[in-house]
């Protein structure tokens, strides 16, 4: 009688739905998954290791392309660190820290419908994917009237953002806090009380409070095994505390309800998003530390003394005071922290992140061990990874 032997696997990093350049290493039982070992490194960026060569000012930049599905939401816990470093978190003026808050929200929309319409075309659901695509043009396109870009905008800075909202933007943002609502019912209405879209999710994956927490696990994925934690609340940056918002929360911890907690999840962005509009003051959106922070554009071209001031900053970047710190924002995957070294010269001595999706991939395994091959495509999905991240 001939001996039965387990099939190793490649699923990626060509297959479609290992999105990114993920390889995974699968241990099979006929269909039945025994082992998972994620293989990572693919991008061969070194992305940390380069930070520690650029100015604070220049390493901004790199912190787009590590999740350029929230490009903003990166920037953003970057700039944040280093204000802290620099202690100028109490100089950004009011306008950029509320633009700030809405332009994360709008970033966190985007990604969410990114992640929708591509986990339901890898699951089989097309028609999605056409829907979640028609809305983010929509916010792609008021996130290039502010910035000038549509994927990787460097817009947020050191001291406040890059520019102020032109007027066009609150016409665009104010319509589209109007009509989104009635697009999240749509994507419901296609997928909620689908029957194969429930076979294919419910039950699947899941993981527990507990393992979650052993797992460090942060985000929608957190969020849907029960636990209510995000650092919009409970670690409040950019004056989140004043705003009036809900933390959406599953019990099961599944596929399915990480999919339940990120539509509720952009349900309630739109809400921090119109609360910001209502509340939104005049006045600059950079701080004026002339050490630090470049001058208003518009005196460069007409003051020598404001042109020295911007090639020196641009060039040559500021010195930081010695010392360490960590600040962690809610991006839209989980817990985005950024610990920089000084050692009070213009570079960071040490850049390192701690990126959600690298630490969520980490529970892979336990998700899947058991399951069928089919159920891979699911639960890689229902983690919203990007390759980004989590290349080391």
């Amino acid at each position: 009688m001939s001996e039965t032997k387990n099939m190793i696997v490649n699923m990626g990093p060509q297959h479609p739905a290992t999105h990114g350049v993920l390889r995974v290493v699968l241990e099979l039982d006929g269909e039945t998954v025994v082992r998972a070992i994620p293989h990572l490194g693919h991008l061969h960026r070194g992305l940390e290791k380069l930070a520690e060569t650029k100015t604070y000012h220049q390493a901004l930049t790199l912190t787009d392309r590590m999740d350029y599905t929230g490009a903003l939401i990166n920037n953003l816990g970057y700039c944040l660190a280093v204000e802290k470093l620099l202690g100028i978190e109490d100089q950004i003026p009011e306008r950029a820290t509320v633009l700030r808050v809405c332009l994360a929200e709008l970033q966190r929309i985007a990604g969410h419908l990114l992640w929708l319409g591509t986990h339901a075309l890898d699951i089989g659901a097309m028609t999605v994917l056409f829907y979640t695509f028609r809305e983010r043009e929509t916010v792609i396109d008021m996130l290039e009237d502010v910035t000038g870009a549509r994927l990787t905008p460097s817009f947020v800075r050191i001291g406040g953002l890059a520019a102020d909202a032109p007027p066009v933007f609150f016409e665009k943002a104010r319509a589209f806090v109007k009509e989104f609502p009635s697009r999240v019912d749509e994507y419901e209405l296609l997928l909620t009380k689908n029957k194969i879209w429930r076979n294919r999710t419910e039950g699947i994956g899941i993981i527990s409070q507990e393992e979650c927490i052993q797992y460090s696990i942060t985000g929608p994925v957190l969020r849907a095994a029960g636990v209510k934690w995000d650092l919009r609340k409970v670690q409040p940056y950019c004056g989140y505390d004043t705003y009036d918002f809900e933390i959406p929360t599953g019990t099961v911890g599944d596929v399915y309800e990480r999919y339940l907690v990120r539509l509720a999840e952009m349900r309630q962005s739109i809400r921090i998003v119109e609360q910001a509009l209502d509340r939104m003051p005049e006045g600059p959106v950079m701080a004026d530390v002339p050490e630090i922070t470049p001058p208003p554009k518009e005196t460069v071209y007409e003051d020598i003394g404001c042109l020295i001031r911007h090639f020196k900053l641009m060039s040559g970047g500021f010195k930081a005071p010695e010392g360490d710190v960590y600040m962690s924002v809610e991006a839209t995957k989980g817990e985005l922290g950024y610990y920089l070294v000084s050692d009070g010269s213009e570079k960071p001595y040490r850049f390192r992140v701690r990126p959600p999706c690298f630490i969520n991939l980490q529970a892979l395994e336990e998700m899947i061990k058991g399951r069928m091959v089919a159920d891979v495509i699911a639960v890689i999905g229902s983690l919203d990874i990007v390759l980004g991240e989590i290349d080391r």
